[in-house]
């Protein structure tokens, strides 16, 4: 029996230190690291970052366009039958082996400043997608930061839910030996227990809504929802926040400045502008100037040098379909030369021209029209932010306030219940009232710290690093 009951202590000693080294191997999750962990996994971001690359690979094809068009072709085939014998001028049979090559270009003079027109319109479109690459690396920090501030206010939620569970269980103690000793009636007891279960459930509930958004949070920086990790806090200082003064004037004149969607709503209305002038160069003529330069070799098989001269019989001459050198064929006598210049001018065609123009001027006045929208939400989004900001930095304030006065009621209201000269309805409010108060001061001073991120959002000068300092 002493043995088995040794061998049960070795058990729960593993077993306790196997918890404890888990625990303490559980990965803290910091600020910067969700945010670094966001930018670099985010779906959405790279995808904009891809059609980043894309949009540059069309401008240089805009800028190359410049340049002649230039292509080489090469052409090598065998013919058995009757062939047309240009030396002979009639028809031959045999089997005829020919090879040709050649290098032509052509160089667009005029095409109604289509080139030009194309190259600003993919420049354009080029500093659209960079600003939309940059707007949307401000969404992931702003989704992240409000994830990763929620989750340290679940915490802190949970924090104060198991505190006031604690307290309600110690005083229940306390009501059970002095109901024991005939101080304290039997309804005293009830309503406490009554109490602390509300309490032990109201901290089961903060620990279910914690784990939620840590799984949220998760899933946004695709990491394994299995894996187990904490959150630091960030040294923000709430009243340092709460410093700040902004100015809606000044912030608006900044936003049309950094606001990457309004910037790149900018660049997308430029480059609708010169689609539109692109479309209707189709309608115009076009010049266009070219060249080439290539040689042939032809051989036909089983043919004699020579042939019998018909007019002098007995004799011979040379064989005019005798096939001369790959050298004296291809390298001189079969070498063309051609250049040239090419006007081609519009008339008709199904009026494909017309709706191409129609289709454009259509994209350019929505992009007008999307800018314009831009320009009242940049002065909307700004007022909100600020009024926001300055609203919870009141309510931060009035928070601490609240739970200064809150634990002074409790502490009084505290000693009068243990004196036994409160009831027990006051005592309970009091503890409500202190912890409620705690719950807010929690929410209020979370709330101003993710509103000055809002607030940098709203303005477009959200970075990891503004993020970080504060």
């Amino acid at each position: 029996m002493q043995r088995l009951g040794m061998k049960r202590v070795v058990v729960v000693l593993l077993l306790a230190y196997c918890f404890h080294d888990s625990e303490a191997q559980k990965r803290v999750l910091m600020f910067e690291e969700a945010i670094q962990i966001a930018l670099r996994n985010n779906i959405l971001l790279n995808q904009q970052r891809n059609n980043l690359d894309f949009n540059q690979a069309q401008k240089q094809a805009a800028w190359a366009s410049i340049a002649p068009n230039i292509n080489a072709t090469g052409n090598a085939s065998r013919r058995q039958g009757n062939s047309f014998s240009p030396q002979e001028g009639r028809a031959v049979n045999g089997t005829f082996d020919n090879a040709s090559a050649s290098i032509n270009a052509n160089l667009n003079v005029f095409n109604g400043l289509s080139t030009f027109n194309t190259i600003r319109q993919t420049t354009a479109a080029l500093d659209a997608q960079a600003y939309m690459v940059k707007r949307t690396t401000q969404d992931v920090m702003n989704t992240v930061s409000n994830q990763y501030l929620r989750v340290l206010l679940d915490i802190e939620l949970v924090k104060i839910a198991r505190e006031n569970h604690a307290a309600q269980s110690k005083l229940l103690e306390q009501i059970k030996e002095q109901h024991r000793l005939g101080a304290r009636s039997p309804v005293d007891e009830f309503n406490q227990d009554a109490l602390t279960k509300g309490a032990e459930l109201r901290a089961v509930l903060a620990e279910i809504q914690l784990q939620n958004n840590k799984a949220l949070l998760a899933q946004t920086l695709l990491m394994d929802a299995l894996e187990e990790f904490d959150v630091s806090k960030p040294a923000w200082e709430a009243t340092v926040v709460g410093s700040e003064n902004p100015n809606i004037d000044t912030l608006v004149v900044v936003a049309k400045q950094q606001r990457a969607d309004y910037l790149r709503a900018l660049r997308n209305a430029d480059a609708a502008r010169h689609g539109t002038a692109v479309s209707l160069s189709n309608m115009l003529p076009n010049v266009v100037l070219y060249g080439g330069y290539g040689s042939g070799y032809s051989y036909e098989h089983d043919v004699q040098p020579t042939i019998n001269d018909p007019n002098n019989p007995g004799q011979t001459i040379p064989n005019p379909r005798y096939p001369r050198p790959f050298s004296d064929q291809f390298g001189s006598d079969n070498v063309y030369k051609q250049f040239g210049v090419q006007l081609q001018v519009p008339i008709f065609n199904g009026l494909r021209s017309r709706a191409f123009t129609v289709q454009q001027k259509v994209l350019q006045k929505n992009n007008e029209l999307v800018l314009q929208n831009m320009e009242l939400q940049i002065r909307n989004d700004v007022l909100r932010a600020v009024k926001t900001f300055e609203g919870s930095r009141t309510a931060y304030m009035i928070s601490l306030d609240q739970v200064k006065a809150a634990e002074n009621a409790f502490g009084l209201e505290s000693e009068r219940f243990n004196l036994g000269v409160t009831n027990f309805v006051d005592y309970t409010n009091a503890n409500r009232v202190l912890i409620q108060a705690q719950t807010d001061s929690a929410q209020a001073e979370y709330n101003l710290v993710f509103q000055r991120i809002l607030l940098a959002y709203a303005i477009g000068t959200l970075v990891p690093e503004d993020i970080i300092g504060q």
